[in-house]
């Protein structure tokens, strides 16, 4: 099983790379997938793979992956209707 991370561009590096946010850890990441890296990526999110952009999603799917991905490590309370009652 693989597992992407979801982030956002947040710099251009050169044609090749650029560094994407993944829940406030920056990384330098392979662009080439995506047909190389250039200004118009800013801001935009995708899911990373071993160093590689394999995939542009919507700031939605980003920041939804990232929860759920944040309540299986343990770092946010997962959201049942039990805890809503408590």
């Amino acid at each position: 099983m693989c597992i992407a991370i979801p982030g956002k561009v947040i710099s251009i590096v050169n044609e090749n790379t650029a560094t994407i946010d993944m829940g406030g850890i920056c990384r330098d990441v392979n662009m080439d997938l995506m047909g190389g890296a250039d200004e118009s990526q800013i801001g935009k999110h995708f899911l990373v793979h071993v160093g590689y952009a394999i995939s542009e999603i919507s700031k939605e799917e980003s920041e939804e992956t990232m929860h759920l991905l944040r309540q299986i490590a343990g770092l946010e309370e997962i959201d049942t209707p039990e805890s809503e009652s408590i």
